[in-house]
């Protein structure tokens, strides 16, 4: 948990936000292989998210800071090295690092182009010092572990807000809170959207009926606003056909499906992606 700037913005300024941080007790020998695993991890969540313009800052010594210079040219080269043997290029921001140790921070690039520094790789010896921590190596003598800190979105409500500007609220399905909106056209059709929402709901997708009393234009320009991914429009065609009219956000056409096959095809695309 930290504090944020009183002058951020919306969901990047709420007063405490809370981080995917991870510590991981290492060797100084692990550093270049921790670092590459956790870059390709990092990699592959911001790819399934949407965002492919990320770059890789790597922070070095700053003037005031413990311990000895070897142990800072160590854990620079193997953060350096880590970065290259994953495949990507990085930047040099000289002096930047904490006091304790140098780190990687990985910048992304929104949709309109503003950059947002989210995921970090720390290389800390400080704080197993002062938990006394230690390990047993090979020659049968104890030695200081290191401590990676490590964070792949950084803070939740702010990585949040990026995600709903970048994609301007049109999530994909599989992240959008509200995935189908089952909208009735007649009264007649009311227990036909039960039966539907309840088929969905069992395959796991997030669905909502609305059977107000309202026109069905009226219902699908709300829910479209409301950047719902997917609605379908229940009549009494649809009924006595044990159809759907499935309107999609952003599509003015609509297309008629059978029921069952159409649900198994939005539990497909609604699948996330390490379920997939």
């Amino acid at each position: 948990m930290r504090y944020e700037p009183s002058c951020a913005a919306r969901l990047a300024g709420a007063r405490l936000l809370p981080g995917d941080d991870a510590h991981i007790f290492s060797t100084e020998e692990q550093i270049e292989g921790e670092a590459k695993l956790f870059i390709e991890f990092l990699a592959n969540v911001y790819a399934e998210l949407g965002f492919d313009k990320w770059r890789i800052k790597l922070s070095t010594r700053p003037e005031k800071r413990i311990g000895t210079e070897e142990s800072w040219d160590h854990a620079e080269a193997a953060l350096a090295n880590a970065v290259t043997a994953a495949g990507y290029a990085f930047e040099i921001f000289e002096g930047e690092g904490a006091f304790y140790g140098p780190k990687l921070e990985f910048v992304l690039t929104d949709a309109i182009g503003r950059d947002w520094q989210c995921g970090t790789f720390q290389v800390d010896p400080n704080l197993p010092e002062r938990l006394d921590a230690s390990y047993v190596g090979a020659d049968g003598a104890r030695h200081r572990p290191l401590m990676l800190h490590r964070a792949c979105l950084g803070s939740f409500e702010r990585f949040i807000g990026i995600l709903i500007e970048n994609y301007a609220g049109k999530l994909p399905m599989w992240l959008a809170p509200q995935q189908v909106v089952v909208a009735s056209i007649v009264s007649e059709a009311d227990d036909y959207v039960a039966e539907v929402v309840a088929a969905l709901r069992a395959a796991g997708l997030r669905a909502e009926a609305d059977t107000r009393n309202e026109k069905i234009n009226y219902k699908v320009r709300e829910h479209s606003l409301a950047k719902v991914p997917v609605i379908l429009a229940l009549g009494a065609r649809e009924v006595a056909e044990r159809t759907v009219s499935v309107r999609r956000l952003g599509d003015t056409r609509t297309e008629t499906v059978a029921m069952d096959a159409l649900v198994a095809a939005l539990a497909a695309e609604a699948t996330p992606p390490d379920l997939g």
